[in-house]
């Protein structure tokens, strides 16, 4: 069964465990990339600004992993 975690949620676990703070864009990346919907209050659903860099994408699912995200 999938969790709604929180942002704030994600990114403290993020925080604890690897010792940085992602950004809600990266995080928001990183759901895009596993399947998970699209914010509908995005102007253009094609075109994502902001991507999250290589190396922070591994830490960040883990925690969404952790939390019951993916």
């Amino acid at each position: 069964m999938k969790m709604n975690a929180t942002y704030a949620e994600i990114s403290e676990c993020v925080k604890r465990q690897f010792g940085f703070v992602p950004k809600n864009c990266w995080i928001a990346h990183v759901k895009e990339l596993n399947g998970l919907r699209v914010a509908r209050s995005r102007t253009n659903t094609r075109v994502r600004p902001v991507l999250c860099p290589l190396d922070k994408r591994e830490p960040i699912e883990r925690c969404m992993r952790r939390l019951g995200v993916i």
